[in-house]
């Protein structure tokens, strides 16, 4: 299985933009605004570029550099293509200069670009791991178009270097369009539901998916937040009941950071979130895990 060179640092890039969120409650622009202000109570628990983790009773050694905050990303509000191609722009940016891009959008649309930025920036096979409720596969339909929120699975498959046999959807359930059904079934694109992966577990989970796209040279991870269910992460563009816990979405983050070259969160909408920004403050874990569990610093 794909396993990245060690130790890394990474690049953090917002994308307030809620241009592509066609259906369920637009307000994802506010998210990287309020994720970075729930990441700086984590962060500041940094001393002398060391982090104590409970969970395994070890500190890790992150150094100065661990996650370099780059800003938003050039948002073209009337212009989603500009703006596409500016977050795919920034996520290249950061593989090219060694760093691992992590992208706080923004709606879903941004799963497209960051799989472009990084087939873009790295030679090989690309896979993706998409944790989603949803399967993003539309093609084109006179409310979405085709580059809305629920068509980045899609779009990128139809990149030359990214292909359904490197890729895994994650956490789908419930219902949706007959056409991506036919879709899924004609490209022989996988997927483990909701259900399936809390059946499983986390680690078991992890290495069914980790199988399934072993034969990609790079993989992106990218997490729309509806993939975790409404109980814990309200705070999304859409509810779909009986999704992950927030420990199964962290324990799974946690495991595939190391083998993971890019990471995006998306759909997280501080608008439909509880006071006390329960969603944000999780995405903020989430990322940090990605973080701290993909850097491959000493353990001490």
């Amino acid at each position: 299985m794909p396993r990245r060179h060690q130790p890394r640092t990474f690049d953090l890039w917002g994308v307030p933009f809620d241009g592509g969120s066609t259906l369920g409650w637009p307000g994802s622009r506010y998210a990287p605004a309020r994720v970075r202000e729930a990441l700086g109570w984590i962060t500041q628990r940094i001393e002398n570029g060391a982090i104590y983790s409970l969970d395994s009773d070890s500190v890790h050694e992150v150094g100065d550099d661990l996650l370099r905050d780059r800003g938003d990303v050039d948002v073209v509000g009337h212009d989603i293509q500009a703006t596409l191609d500016a977050c795919s722009a920034a996520v290249a940016t950061s593989l090219r200069d060694g760093r691992s891009p992590i992208v706080i959008g923004g709606d879903d649309s941004v799963l497209f670009p960051c799989a472009r930025g990084v087939h873009e920036a790295l030679p090989g096979r690309v896979g993706v791991i998409h944790f989603d409720a949803h399967l993003d596969l539309l093609d084109h339909n006179r409310h979405q178009g085709r580059v809305s929120q629920s068509s980045g699975m899609r779009r990128s498959l139809e990149l030359d270097r990214i292909n359904a046999d490197d890729c895994i959807q994650v956490a789908v359930r419930h219902f949706n369009f007959p056409s991506s059904a036919a879709f899924k079934r004609d490209t022989g694109l996988p997927h483990i539901t909701a259900r399936e992966f809390q059946a499983l577990g986390p680690v078991s989970a992890v290495e069914q998916i980790l199988d399934r796209v072993s034969g990609a040279d790079h993989l992106f991870l990218s997490f729309d937040i509806d993939a975790i269910d409404p109980a814990f992460a309200p705070g999304a563009g859409a509810h779909e009941p009986g999704g992950l816990t927030s420990g199964e979405a962290l324990e799974a983050v946690r495991l595939l950071a190391p083998h993971c070259d890019a990471f995006a969160i998306t759909e997280v909408n501080p608008l439909t979130d509880h006071p006390t920004s329960t969603t944000a403050t999780l995405t903020a874990y989430l990322l940090f895990h990605f973080a701290v569990f993909g850097s491959g610093g000493a353990r001490r």
